[in-house]
């Protein structure tokens, strides 16, 4: 490692930091920079992993060309074939003229891909031909365009789990990480983490003419004890905050847990989903257990409602009461209703058993005696329609007959109409 061409390029990009992963980091690229070889960045979000392709691009032969940084995931996916690869007057609704595209306006340059794992798979196709031949067709064309173009990605894709869940493409992934360069955490970078502060805290001072900030031991502590999960972004957007909002210009730990979040999110490195990739296996699952659940209940509720139908009919029966009320099938009771009824036909049972046992209703035996005179008397004896009158089975009216001393009043057997 050339301490001397390192402390220059750190000069040069004020990257601020002495840690040994950012000094590897940086050492890959000055060697890299002169070949043409294809250069994959991985780290997490907010590193700073954009400065990487930059140094490739300043310090190798390709620095008098151009030089492209694209983000991947902010080009949607039905125009990023024209963008990357050009079009053809025509080949779409708006292509009012032809377009280069990126791969032609740079050629003899350098593209940078940020976020190449959000790449959909079919341009994906396309990226691995051009680095592969070099060549590429305009969307809506036929003739086969070339292109010298050195390419340098980045992700922050867990890009072995992108190729197991078939979002990433594994040749061009092993095309893209020919030489691949990682940048540490920031929470694995000590001390950086305070020079990274007044660096932040200096440039807030000189920009908007206020008091530079400074932390208090404890709050130094608390500083490289954080995970910081949005690395040197998050730091920086917290020293900003800490410029303009607080006001003291000294700042112990106290202070800076106002400004700190006390729920940090996952440090790990995570796969972006793509549209119509979400696995519902969990979800599938959960729904059967639910359903299988529920037919154990609706069963063991059939059967209670078959048994206390038994009994409101033995009831009707024996104690001659409640004719005329209708019981409803179970094949067209609403499930939403099925623990209600059963709840009421439980109480109308017992509130029935219970008066059927009551002195008061001794004089239902009479009044029943009555209303089948009459019914008779209307059906001119005639005990079907009679017990069709009166809402009961005609096994019920024979009982009553007999019970009421009525059977051997009646002239004759009139069963029949």
């Amino acid at each position: 490692m050339n301490t001397t061409q390192l402390q220059l390029i750190k000069n040069r990009y004020n990257i601020v930091g002495n840690c040994d992963g950012l000094n590897h980091a940086l050492d890959v690229a000055l060697q890299v920079a002169p070949t043409d070889l294809s250069v994959l960045i991985i780290g997490e979000s907010g590193v700073g992993k954009e400065i990487i392709p930059r140094v490739i691009h300043d310090t190798s032969p390709r620095r008098r060309e151009k030089y492209f940084a694209i983000n991947c995931g902010s080009i949607p996916e039905g125009t990023i074939d024209s963008e990357l690869f050009g079009h053809e007057k025509g080949s779409f609704t708006g292509a009012i003229g032809e377009s280069e595209g990126y791969f032609g306006i740079a050629n003899k340059g350098t593209i940078f891909l940020d976020e190449v794992g959000e790449l959909p798979l079919a341009t994906q196709a396309r990226l691995l031909r051009v680095l592969e031949t070099g060549e590429y067709i305009r969307v809506g064309g036929t003739k086969i365009m070339k292109t010298d173009v050195r390419i340098v990605a980045a992700t922050n894709v867990n890009m072995r789990k992108a190729i197991s869940e078939g979002r990433f493409r594994e040749d061009l992934y092993y095309r893209l990480n020919t030489i691949p360069i990682q940048m540490p955490p920031l929470r694995e970078r000590g001390n950086d983490i305070l020079l990274l502060f007044r660096l932040f805290a200096m440039q807030m001072a000189e920009k908007y003419r206020l008091p530079k900030i400074t932390l208090t031991d404890d709050a130094k502590e608390l500083m490289l004890k954080y995970k910081w999960p949005g690395n040197v972004r998050q730091l920086k957007n917290i020293t900003e905050q800490m410029s303009v909002l607080s006001q003291e210009r000294e700042i112990n730990s106290e202070m800076l847990r106002q400004f700190i979040p006390q729920d940090p999110e996952s440090t790990q490195l995570t796969p972006i989903s793509q549209p119509g990739s979400h696995s519902y296996e969990s979800e599938r699952e959960l729904l059967y257990k639910i359903l299988y659940e529920l037919r154990g209940n609706v069963s063991d509720l059939r059967r209670d409602m078959n048994g206390l139908r038994k009994q409101l009919e033995e009831v009707r029966d024996t104690h001659g009461i409640g004719y005329g009320l209708p019981i409803t099938s179970l094949d067209t009771i609403d499930a939403v209703k099925v623990t209600h009824d059963a709840h009421k036909i439980e109480d109308a049972v017992a509130e029935e058993i219970n008066d059927s046992i009551e002195p008061e209703n001794l004089n239902l035996r009479e009044s029943n005696r009555e209303k089948t005179i009459k019914a008779l008397e209307r059906t001119g004896g005639n005990r079907k329609k009679t017990a069709k009158e009166l809402g009961i089975s005609d096994r019920t009216l024979y009982r009553w007959l007999k019970e009421f001393g009525l059977d051997k009043q009646m002239p004759g057997d009139k069963d029949n109409d």
